[in-house]
């Protein structure tokens, strides 16, 4: 198998859904909670997979 992108990448694929799951979850959050902690989780789990 050849790699001719990031995306082509396990470990991408694998964070990358892993911080779609973070997001879904997080939607259950409480709303007084949408601008910290919801936010500082969802920038989080987004910075694995663009940081690959």
């Amino acid at each position: 198998m050849s790699i001719k992108s990031v995306k082509d990448l396990e470990v991408y694929r694998l964070s990358f859904d892993l911080a779609m799951k973070v997001f879904e979850f997080t939607k259950r959050f409480a709303k007084e909670e949408i601008y910290s902690l919801t936010d500082q989780i969802r920038k989080s789990s987004r910075s694995v997979p663009i940081n690959i």
